[in-house]
């Protein structure tokens, strides 16, 4: 591992399961254990995996100033979010391409956590902060433990009342075995769940007493690595690994519009006047690529960086893929021409000793109405 400068107390832990804790976002994360990565993938599926997921940057926004900071910064309406709920956004540059993506959370009248993975949401937060009314601070005590899994809201609703009511995208303050958390209805994975954020020195208990009292109910831990497998299946990006960041345009500048990237979505209806929305308005219709799916002949997932290729034309690249035993289907996520970005179009994936055949897919693979991680009761 390179040396990091941050770390999970839950660190050996992962060590006395197999990891040798590869950086992710400065910090030492569970890529992979001993067991087979299969398993983690059908506890994900079936019953509840626990996933430590403390790389990811917690930001505390507060003061009079934090709306309209998030309001500038993010593509989502912050006076629709109210205490007790959350928010998937992007951030843009000047120029309307995506630099990072977060969920916001608001915590109080005057106060948000954003939680964002490896791109540059704390340096562009910082940058627009100044001479505003507002402080920002970068909190590494906050651990992050996500239990995902059709069986995590049964096991939650043992020990935390009201559990079952909790909307998707909502969290409440409560506690758990005793510490005090903030259980939010989010996760990275397709699939019903919650992120469970903690005190440092209560990490390692949680941990235990998760996996000690689910062990019966299925619940494992579960590497980091079996998240590229459900954001497949339920197509979720990852910065940097989806975007041009990684896979550069050959005549332009790196950066990628949240039209190429399938996350317009994220701009509330109505809303104008954040930072690069001009830009982000006029690039509608210009796509130079689209985040697609793929579906592959065969049961040998295509490496990242695979090239794609219609009518002996390269039209993508293969991003991320995966084949599941579940379903038996090897899926991807590529970056293809919009003119072959349409569900059936047939594709050759060539790799570096082999070819497969393959068609663009429609994305997400599973669960397109996302049933699963909304639903009630």
């Amino acid at each position: 591992m390179v040396m990091s400068w941050r770390y999970s107390i839950v660190g050996d832990r992962h060590r006395a399961l197999g990891s040798n804790l590869e950086d992710w976002n400065g910090m030492g994360m569970a890529w992979s254990y001993d067991h087979d990565i299969n398993d983690d993938h059908a506890a994900l599926s079936k019953a509840a995996g626990l996933m430590d997921v403390s790389g990811l940057k917690k930001l505390h926004v507060v003061g009079p100033h934090s709306h309209a900071l998030l309001q500038y910064a993010t593509t989502r309406d912050v006076t629709k979010i109210y205490p007790g709920k959350s928010a998937y956004a992007c951030m843009l540059n000047d120029r309307g391409m995506f630099v990072d993506d977060c969920i916001l959370y608001r915590t109080g009248p005057n106060s948000w956590m954003v939680v964002h993975g490896s791109g540059s949401g704390h340096e562009e937060l910082q940058r627009q902060a100044m001479g505003k009314n507002v402080a920002i601070e970068f909190d590494d005590d906050l651990h992050d433990l996500s239990l995902q899994g059709p069986l995590a809201v049964d096991f939650m609703a043992k020990h935390v009342p009201g559990i079952r009511e909790l909307p998707y995208f909502h969290h409440l303050q409560t506690k758990l075995f005793g510490a005090p958390v903030m259980i939010s209805r989010t996760g990275y994975t397709g699939e019903r769940g919650y992120e469970i954020f903690c005190k440092r020195e209560d990490a390692v208990m949680l941990w235990d007493t998760i996996l000690s009292e689910g062990k019966q109910m299925g619940i494992i831990p579960c590497c980091f690595t079996v998240l590229d497998w459900v954001r497949v299946e339920s197509s979720l990006m990852f910065y940097p690994f989806d975007t041009s960041e990684m896979y550069p345009y050959e005549n332009d500048a790196p950066g990628d519009t949240l039209w190429e990237l399938g996350l317009d979505f994220t701009v509330s209806p109505g809303k104008t006047g954040f930072r690069g929305a001009d830009e982000h308005f006029r690039r509608k219709g210009k796509e130079r690529i689209k985040l697609f799916g793929v579906l592959v002949d065969g049961a040998t997932p295509p490496d990242a960086g695979d090239g794609l290729f219609h009518n002996g034309q390269s039209v993508g690249v293969i991003t991320c893929a995966m084949h599941s035993k579940l379903t038996g289907q090897t899926m991807a996520i590529a970056r293809l021409d919009p003119k072959v970005a349409v569900h059936g179009s047939k594709l050759e994936v060539r790799g570096k000793s082999r070819t497969y055949a393959a068609i663009a897919h429609t994305l997400p693979f599973d669960d397109p109405q996302k049933k699963k991680r909304t639903a009630t009761g």
